[in-house]
C-alpha cells in the first residue's frame, strides 16, 4: 500500500511519498516505486519561491520477525531505487538488529500504543554511530487522544536514552507527519512547538524539521552509491577575523 501525502502549501519544500510494506502479511513484495509525474500532472510550487516542490520515494518496512530482516540485507534492485529506506521493528529484538546492523536511514518509533520495550543505551548509541535517525510522528497525536499520550510518553522515553550519549552535539530525531491527507499537516515551526513536548530542546526541535531532514537525504545517497556524500557549510566570519584581514589604510579609516 501506498500512503500519499499531499502536498500543502505549509512551509515544506519536498515531500515523502511513503510506500509501507507490513512483512507480516504473506506474498508482500517491494515494487517499482511511483514516479511523481503519474501522480500528479504538474508538481505545486514551494511557497514564497518560485521552485517546484520535491517528491521522494520512501519505503517502510514493518518487521515483527527476525526473517523478516533478510529482505533488506538482499541486494535487490527496486530498493535502490527508493531515496529513503525505514524500518519499523515490532520487538526489542529486532529494534537492536535495526540499530546494529541493518542498512536502513529511519528507525521508526511506536507513537499509537505503549512499547511492548523499554529503549537501551547501547544499541541507540550504535545507531547515532552509524548515522541513522529516529522517527517521531506527530500525525496520530492529532487523531486522538489516546495516541496521544503514547505518543509524548514514548518520545520522552527515546530523549531520555538518546541524552544519555556523550555526543550531545550529534542530533539523531526527525519529526515526520505520517499524515493521510492535508488537514493532518502542519507547518514547521508548529512541529518545532510539538518537539518541546516531546522533552526536546528548541535547537533539537528546530534540527528534527530541518537539518536531520537532509543529513537522512544524503545517508540515503550514501547507501545507495556505497562511497559517500560531501557538502559544505559556509562559516561565518567573525568581526575579529574581518578586521584582521583589513589593509592598514582601511583599518585608519574604520577605527576614525
Amino acid at each position: 500500500p501506498s500512503r500519499l501525502c499531499s502536498p500543502f502549501p505549509v512551509g515544506y519544500s519536498a515531500v515523502a511519498l511513503n510506500h509501507v510494506i507490513d512483512l507480516k502479511e504473506k506474498k508482500q513484495e517491494i515494487v517499482k516505486p511511483v514516479s511523481p509525474t503519474e501522480l500528479f500532472p504538474s508538481l505545486p510550487i514551494v511557497q514564497g519561491t518560485s521552485k517546484q516542490i520535491k517528491v521522494l520515494n520512501r519505503l517502510t518496512l514493518v518487521v515483527s520477525d527476525p526473517s523478516h530482516c533478510n529482505l533488506l540485507r538482499s541486494t535487490s534492485t527496486n530498493i535502490r531505487l527508493y531515496d529513503i529506506i525505514a524500518v519499523f521493528p515490532k520487538t526489542e529484538k529486532l529494534f537492536h538488529i535495526a540499530c546494529t546492523t541493518l542498512d536502513v536511514d529511519l528507525v521508526c518509533i511506536n507513537v499509537t500504543e505503549k512499547l511492548p520495550f523499554y529503549f537501551r543505551r547501547p544499541p541507540v548509541n550504535v545507531a547515532i554511530d552509524r548515522g541513522i535517525y529516529f522517527e517521531l510522528l506527530y500525525a496520530p497525536a492529532i487523531k486522538d487522544s489516546t495516541m496521544r499520550r503514547y505518543t509524548i510518553s514514548n518520545a520522552i522515553s527515546l530523549m531520555q536514552i538518546c541524552k544519555g550519549k556523550v555526543s550531545t552535539h550529534r542530533e539523531n530525531k526527525v519529526i515526520n507527519s505520517d499524515a493521510s491527507g492535508p488537514l493532518e499537516l502542519r507547518g514547521p515551526y508548529d512541529v518545532a512547538n510539538l518537539g518541546l513536548l516531546f522533552g526536546m530542546s528548541e535547537s533539537e526541535a528546530k534540527a528534527a524539521v530541518s537539518t536531520n531532514c537532509r543529513a537522512t537525504l544524503l545517508h540515503g545517497e550514501t547507501r545507495k552509491s556505497a562511497c559517500g556524500v560531501v557538502y559544505t557549510v559556509k562559516k561565518p566570519r567573525k568581526v575579529e577575523e574581518e578586521e584582521t584581514t583589513l589593509p592598514a589604510c582601511k583599518k585608519a579609516k574604520t577605527q576614525v
